[in-house]
């Protein structure tokens, strides 16, 4: 009776590890954002900057970059404690005097490991990519 007990005992604490595991989060990095053939209206360059969230955490928005079809930014988002299967989001926006432009918005649902992504807008093409978990390199 003493050895089911012990067994019932660690089953439930293996259980219990299991589900702690599945609701911590892990880190997110998204890096490595540019986009290709951004148009705006009326023939202008525009001049884009990018919107990031994970989950429900807004990390900011990335320098605006200056009459540019092709933008590369060199902005980095980081985000602690993310949850499995959070949508991660990447707006594209074009700052313009007055009101700015939206010029269209990536999501996608994380997965673990570090991925590339490609997103078709309206007007133009995200690349970004991001790594989700703890990624060692050694």
């Amino acid at each position: 009776m003493a050895s089911l007990s012990l067994y019932l005992g660690l089953l439930v604490l293996c259980t219990l590890a299991l589900v702690h595991c599945d609701l911590n989060g892990g880190p997110v990095r998204v890096y490595d954002i540019r986009a290709s053939n951004l148009k705006r209206r009326l023939f202008m360059k525009p001049s884009p900057y990018v919107k990031v969230w994970c989950g429900s955490s807004f990390h900011g928005k990335s320098n605006t970059l200056e009459d540019q079809e092709n933008p590369i930014w060199a902005d980095q988002f980081n985000f602690a404690n993310i949850l499995p299967n959070s949508v991660l989001t990447v707006e594209v926006w074009d700052d313009v005097i007055g009101l700015d432009l939206h010029m269209g918005t990536c999501k996608i649902t994380i997965r673990p490991g570090t991925h590339s992504e490609i997103c078709q807008l309206k007007r133009g093409t995200v690349y970004y990519s991001y790594s989700y978990g703890y990624v060692y390199s050694y």
